[in-house]
Formats: C-alpha cells, structure tokens, sequence
C-alpha cells in the first residue's frame, strides 16, 4: 500500500462570526497517496479553500489531526508551520504571485534563500525548474515582459525548486484564458506522470476532469471521493486548438 503523503482525521475548523458559531469543516478524513492527482470541488462556502489552507498548513485546525509525510502537523506554533511549508508543500495560486522587479530566474529561487541553500546550488535547481516548465529562454524576463500562462509556469517551477512532497494548486487556471489553462493542465498531468503529488482547487468541472480523484465538499462536509478516468490534456488541447482553427476558416 502506497503510503500516504497527507491525510486529515476527524478534521473541523470552526470560526465565530459575529455571534455565530459557523463550522467550516466538519469531521473530514482523507488519505492522499504519493503520486495521486485530486482535484477538490464545491460551490463557494463549501469548505473547499478552508481545507486546502489547513492541508498547506497555512492555518490550524480547530478539532482533528493532519498527518504529513506521517508527522502530525496539527498543533505547531507559526514559525514551525512555516517551516514545514518551506520544506515540504509547493504552492500555486490562481493571480501568480511573483515579484515584479525580479526575473523569472530570481523569483524561483526565492524559497530556496528562505532555507539558506547555496546560491550556486539554488541557481542550478531554479534553471532546471524553469526549464522543466518549458521557460529556459525566458528566465531573465521580469513578470510584465511574460504572458500569463508564462507567469504561471514560473510559479509552478518556483512551487517544484524546494522539490516538495505535496505541490497544491489554488484555482491555478483562473486567470487564464481557455486555451492557456490547457497548457497549464497539460503541464499538471506531465509533473503527475514523473510522480508528483498534486492537489487541485477548482470550481470548474472540466478542469477537474484532469485529475484522477476527485473531492466534493458542500457545507464544510466531504460528499464525494471518487477516483476518475481523468482526460487527456494534451488531446484536448489539440482538439480546442482545431476547432479553433475550423471557425476562423468557416
């Protein structure tokens, strides 16, 4: 049995809202196995984000346990949290989130100068993410001289540098445009294909159709866990693409 990279038991997150009590979570386990695709699905107000935040260790649940790599991660003060997201979680968010006045080069090397690697060592790995991503010719390109599909490939290479156990991908095609958040997806699939472990937040179906497991939640509860054929990105994209190409020759 393939261990698992993160899993939650009995996981609640409650918040006081005024002088409600509102439960964003309630009672959630899951398993996610090193080399899945999950994408997590669920209308606004469902729990989706607030699991993803406690899954990235970005906040702390109020009731339950979140093993990751086996280590309860449940109960640590901010400053080890944020440790363990320098080592272990990569992060992808739908507006990018580079820093404008640095190069693409430079903006994938940032969390390794939080873990006071090298810099000849943070170089080496920073090009190799670049060029994984398909950006070798762009890395001394600041953010505005790249299209938006370019930005988010630099932050999935900046997400990959740190080589994280777990990569979570925030709404990552939200900002783009059809096309490009084909070749987004497409690039998800190849970086599953080499063994990574993603979790996808998406409210859009056919975005979710990549991923081989998919999560519903509504109402801060987990309705649906059902693993899926998941689409070709690559063929759907060539077919977006020939259709594309019919219309403006009709």
């Amino acid at each position: 049995m393939t261990t698992a990279v993160i899993a939650t038991l009995a996981l609640e997150k409650h918040y006081q809202m005024g002088g409600q009590h509102l439960r964003a979570l309630k009672g959630v386990d899951i398993n996610i196995a090193g080399g899945e695709f999950v994408a997590v699905m669920g209308p606004s107000g469902s729990g989706k984000s607030t699991f993803m935040n406690l899954l990235g260790c970005l906040d702390s649940p109020s009731l339950g346990r979140i093993l990751l790599q086996g280590d309860d991660v449940s109960r640590l003060s901010a400053a080890q949290l944020a440790r363990v997201r320098n080592k272990y979680i990569g992060f992808v968010f739908q507006q990018f989130n580079l820093l404008p006045r640095t190069t693409a080069l430079d903006n994938v090397m940032l969390p390794l100068l939080y873990s006071n690697t090298p810099k000849h060592e943070a170089i080496r790995r920073a090009t190799e993410c670049l060029q994984l991503v398909g950006l070798a010719q762009r890395m001394d390109h600041h953010p505005a001289q790249l299209s938006g599909g370019q930005q988010q490939r630099v932050a999935i290479a900046r997400a990959l540098v740190n080589q994280p156990a777990l990569l979570l991908a925030d709404e990552p095609t939200g900002a783009l445009d059809s096309e490009t958040g084909l070749e987004i997806m497409q690039l998800f699939q190849q970086l599953h294909q080499q063994g990574k472990t993603i979790v996808l937040v998406t409210h859009e179906p056919d975005i979710a159709a990549f991923a081989g497991r998919q999560l519903t939640f509504r109402d801060g509860e987990l309705i649906a866990d059902k693993k899926t054929q998941p689409q070709n990105a690559a063929v759907a994209l060539q077919q977006f693409r020939q259709q594309r190409l019919a219309q403006v020759s009709a």
